[in-house]
């Protein structure tokens, strides 16, 4: 069968005829990268702006900084010397003598020589007591004397006789001896006598009252004619010798140890004795002694210094503050006390290096005089002694006034 041929028209596409639309799925995919794109500028934009604030709050910190004025505060360098070590205690001004003058003869005082408040040397006198009875039975006393003297004496040069006589058998033996022992009695009459007016000689000195130690008198107790009787208790005056002085103080039985070690090694320890605001030095002495016993109900132990008191600054029984040298310690490094501050536990001190303020840690050892021995800062390096509110690490800081170099002599137990 023969084939027909087809003539229908083949399909063919216009300039007018349109796709069919795409798939979902790419529509999805491309929102998605769209929606990346986006959130990343966004950020980008972000932090370019918070990058930019940042960098101009610095700029403005610096500029701020750059326009701060400096701290200004005193400073002063640290040094290499020595300082000691001290025990302090509190203690007494005790006399080396103190005298207490009573009558010692019944009488009338007639006189009183010293002034209130005087010094006086050894031997000056004092208080004179009326003086005419004694002196009348001293009187008596020598009349006795001389008589039994006179009659010694005739006993003797009959005695002389006597062995002349016996000598020749012109008396008997009895009448001799007998001469003997008169002799004898007569001898122990005048030394009775003797006796009785070195008595009375004692008696008449104690009506010219002297001053038996040099020192100060205190006030004037009795005056012209008031009685006074050999057997009372009444003090006429009292006599405090003021140079030298002591000072007894005490000190803990566990230093006890410590101080002998440094007396067998020095031989002599210097002791200081402050005020009792420990704010100035009264005066220097030497330790003269140790007591011979520690106290059982205060664990103490007490320690007698001596000071020559020149001036006359150290008073009896005033209250000192003493403070005994028991080491010395040397090539520390030292700063003043008022430059070393505290956080808790944690000591430290501004170091200023090119005019800015560092903060160094530091440990401290013994302080005296406004210094401190401390580790951690060499000696050269300058540290702050005032305005500490206003400073901090990196504050700049110009220097008022350049303190004065530390000092070399320190003295507080660490």
């Amino acid at each position: 069968m023969p084939e027909v041929e087809d003539r229908s028209d083949p399909p063919h596409i216009g300039a007018d005829h349109q796709l069919s639309p795409p798939h979902p799925w790419y529509r999805k995919r491309w929102f998605l990268w769209t929606s990346v794109l986006v959130l990343l500028l966004l950020c980008g934009i972000v932090i370019a702006v918070i990058h930019e604030n940042n960098a101009k709050a610095a700029a403005a910190k610096l500029a701020l900084a750059a326009v701060k004025p400096p701290v200004g505060a005193t400073v002063a360098a640290a040094t290499n010397g020595s300082i000691g070590i001290y025990l302090d205690a509190i203690g007494t001004v005790t006399p080396v003598y103190t005298a207490s003058i009573v009558a010692q003869a019944n009488g009338i005082i007639t006189s009183v020589h010293y002034g209130e408040g005087q010094f006086i040397h050894k031997g000056d006198a004092l208080i004179d007591i009326d003086p005419r009875p004694y002196r009348a039975q001293l009187l008596q006393a020598e009349g006795t004397l001389e008589r039994d003297t006179n009659v010694l004496e005739q006993a003797r040069m009959d005695l002389d006789r006597y062995r002349a006589a016996w000598a020749r058998n012109g008396i008997p033996k009895q009448l001799l001896d007998d001469q003997e022992k008169i002799v004898l009695e007569d001898q122990g009459a005048v030394k009775n006598d003797q006796g009785t007016v070195d008595y009375d000689q004692v008696q008449l000195g104690y009506c010219h009252i002297t001053a038996p130690i040099a020192g100060r008198v205190g006030l004037r107790l009795v005056d012209p004619g008031n009685v006074v009787q050999s057997n009372g208790s009444a003090v006429l005056a009292v006599i405090t010798q003021m140079q030298p002085t002591t000072v007894i103080f005490t000190l803990a039985e566990d230093s006890l140890k410590q101080v002998q070690a440094r007396m067998r090694l020095m031989h002599t320890l210097p002791v200081e004795a402050w005020d009792r605001a420990q704010t100035t030095r009264i005066a220097s002495g030497k330790l003269q002694t140790i007591d011979n016993q520690i106290d059982t109900t205060t664990g103490t132990v007490k320690l007698r210094a001596l000071f020559d008191n020149k001036d006359g600054a150290l008073y009896p029984n005033q209250f000192v503050n003493t403070r005994l040298l028991v080491n010395t310690l040397e090539g520390v490094t030292l700063v003043p006390t008022n430059a070393v501050q505290h956080n808790g536990q944690v000591v430290f001190v501004y170091v200023i290096a090119k005019g800015v303020a560092r903060v160094r840690n530091i440990a401290t050892g013994v302080a005296d005089g406004g210094m401190t021995a401390v580790e951690g800062i060499n000696p050269g390096e300058v540290v702050a002694t005032s305005s500490f509110d206003k400073l901090q690490a990196g504050s700049p800081v110009a220097q008022v006034k350049q303190a004065p170099p530390a000092s070399t002599v320190g003295s507080n137990t660490p």
